[in-house]
């Protein structure tokens, strides 16, 4: 990623669909930034399908080799988690609970205070809902959190990654990169052209942002 600076920052990791590979592209990015000197921890917004621990987390932990961290145990790194497997505001409603974002917003808040970067890592895409009114970007934009977008070589995922960074746009969001997940490539012609498709379509209307390839060796890295 281009930008660098020494402050403390949240970012937020999401993806043209619900399973493009951001729990991946999470643990992908915290190893970078890791190798770079920040001191980073990633962060879950909010885990549905599971229950008292988030799946996710677990995945970053093994996957950058940390193994548990003492914020995963105050409950700091997934501070929301609903049983059910499904979009936040569903999933919410089938537990019976309400979505508090304070909660989540406090937690971001004291792993900033300990770590240099935080990667929060979303749930589905941008326009996932919280509720009928508010959704996954509205929190973003509020925030002003920096985006990452996740796509792949899935066909279709042109039109899902353009529709998202339009979406970015239209919000006035930082996109600070594009990772492209190669864990989905099953056709190397589609894989190379929507590679360049969306590559030269960052470069155009987000040159500020990078576009950084994850290969599929990722899924190992341990």
């Amino acid at each position: 990623m281009k930008k660098s600076c020494t402050d403390s920052e949240a970012i937020f990791i999401t993806g043209i669909d619900t399973d493009a590979g951001k729990t991946y592209a999470t643990a992908f990015l915290a190893k970078k930034l890791a190798e770079e000197g920040y001191s980073v921890i990633t962060q879950k917004f909010m885990q549905t399908g599971c229950k008292d621990t988030s799946e996710d987390i677990e995945a970053h932990r093994r996957l950058t080799g940390t193994g548990p961290l003492p914020e995963d145990t105050e409950g700091l790194t997934a501070p929301v988690i609903f049983t059910y497997p499904a979009s936040a505001q569903l999933a919410a409603r089938v537990d019976g609970k309400e979505i508090d974002l304070q909660v989540i917003e406090r937690a971001t808040g004291e792993l900033l205070r300990r770590y240099d970067r935080v990667l929060i890592e979303g749930a589905g895409g941008l326009m996932v809902p919280i509720t009928d009114t508010y959704f996954a970007i509205d929190y973003v934009a509020e925030h002003k959190l920096p985006v990452v977008l996740v796509t792949n070589g899935r066909l279709g995922s042109i039109n899902h990654t353009i529709l998202s960074l339009e979406a970015i746009k239209a919000r006035g969001l930082e996109l600070l990169a594009v990772v492209y997940n190669e864990h989905f490539d099953s056709d190397a012609v589609i894989a190379s052209d929507t590679v360049g498709f969306i590559e030269r379509y960052v470069k155009r209307f987000f040159p500020e942002a990078s576009f950084m390839i994850m290969p599929e060796s990722t899924v190992k890295f341990t």
